[in-house]
């Protein structure tokens, strides 16, 4: 009996000891936990990934943007230090809407599509000297120069009949203009070229002026061969006529009869061909022997 009761006096003191011992050790793993939290967000915070076709500029906040570029893959930095700034150096298509004036004084609207990409080395001096937009501010305004100059140099009929020439002296020329911005142009083509109302109306009137000029000569020229064709059956029908009378003059009436034999037995071969005509001899009455 008095080994029971101590039991049961020691009960409660070993509760005790077990909940101590199971706080210790819950409070141990959450400072674990917290650790390992901390830890994994420091390294977390410490590496940064460059997609395939990109490449990266490290700001330090200490000494600037870096001179050396990142390639593609993982890498490390130093958390809330660093920052790095991703930049896409894959062709990318842009088009730009100008509207300019020709040589001789024209409205023109045109658009350009341009494929574009960063030089890669020349990404720290982008990112310093223009800004991660560098496409929204350097395109449209060296764009608009190099069309306004170089349509400048033609009028309307020759940008329509020297597109290619006109699109290649862009090409160059927006070229050489954006490699000064660190920017490489792989395409550069005019997708669009049209011209203001009056011109276009003007366009419109001329053709059919030069249509109406061509049926005009078609009507003239046609005439001109009906009054070739017409005098030569009139020399045609004198020639035969002056023939005629020659051999009459020679022939005497033996050809006024041989015409006229030619011309009954033409009539007489037609006569026999029709079902509706019945050949009689002459001196002889009807087969109705109707009274003479």
């Amino acid at each position: 009996m008095s080994e029971v009761a101590g039991m049961s006096r020691s009960c409660p003191l070993f509760h005790l000891q077990v909940a101590a011992d199971m706080a210790k050790l819950f409070e141990s793993i959450g400072k674990l936990g917290l650790a390992l939290a901390i830890g994994g967000g420091v390294v977390n915070s410490a590496l940064f990934n460059v997609d395939a076709g990109h490449r990266a500029v490290i700001f330090d906040r200490f000494r600037g943007v870096q001179d050396a570029v990142v390639g593609e893959g993982t890498h490390f930095l130093i958390p809330w230090v660093q920052k790095p700034i991703i930049f896409d150096c894959r062709s990318r298509p842009r088009n730009v809407p100008v509207i300019t004036g020709s040589k001789d004084l024209q409205n023109v609207n045109i658009t350009l599509r341009i494929l574009f990409r960063p030089v890669t080395t020349q990404l720290p001096r982008i990112f310093t000297s223009i800004g991660e937009d560098y496409d929204e501010r350097v395109l449209p305004s060296i764009t608009t120069e190099v069309l306004k100059a170089v349509v400048a140099r033609f009028d309307a009929g020759e940008l329509i009949t020297q597109r290619e020439l006109v699109s290649r002296q862009v090409s160059e020329d927006l070229t050489e203009r954006a490699s000064t911005f660190g920017l490489i142009l792989d395409d550069v083509s005019l997708t669009h070229l049209t011209f203001g109302k009056e011109f276009t109306e003007a366009v419109e009137m001329k053709q059919v002026a030069q249509q109406e000029a061509e049926r005009a000569r078609f009507v003239v020229e046609k005439a001109e061969q009906q009054k070739q064709a017409a005098i030569i059956s009139a020399e045609g029908d004198s020639q035969a006529a002056l023939l005629i009378a020659n051999s009459l003059m020679d022939a005497g009436d033996g050809l006024v009869e041989l015409r006229k034999l030619e011309a009954a037995e033409d009539i007489a071969f037609q006569l026999s061909r029709s079902r509706n005509v019945t050949y009689l001899p002459s001196g002889q009455g009807t087969l109705l022997q109707l009274p003479q």
